[in-house]
């Protein structure tokens, strides 16, 4: 099993969010965060003084899935949530010991 977390462009989460549906991927956790990359903020104005935004708003998304979906639910993710400008995001996969399922106490790949 893998936890496949995503970091993206927040108007994007509806095409990401549908592109997992149709591969039958349904549940997600979605934080809204904060960050910045190579991109590294940007200046804006606000009543007539410039200041500069370090940091970002991204969505944060996170989803657990059997280990032969890894690079299918990498695939979808990278189409939905293209733009080709300056942070679209990344993808993190990290391995997961084990999965509960608070309601019915199933374990692993039964309780994704």
């Amino acid at each position: 099993m893998k936890l496949v977390t995503a970091i993206i462009k927040p108007f994007k989460l509806d095409d990401v969010r549908d592109a997992l549906g149709d591969m039958g991927v349904h549940g997600m956790t979605v934080t809204e965060v904060k960050g910045f990359g190579r991109q590294k903020g940007h200046t804006e104005m606000y009543r007539g003084a410039e200041y500069v935004v370090d940091f970002l708003p991204k969505l944060k998304l996170e989803v657990g899935v059997k280990a032969d979906q890894v690079e299918a639910v990498i695939d979808a993710i990278t189409k939905a949530a293209h733009t080709g400008k300056i942070g679209d995001g990344k993808i993190f996969v990290t391995n997961l010991e084990k999965v509960v399922r608070i309601r019915t106490s199933e374990i692993d790949e039964v309780a994704l």
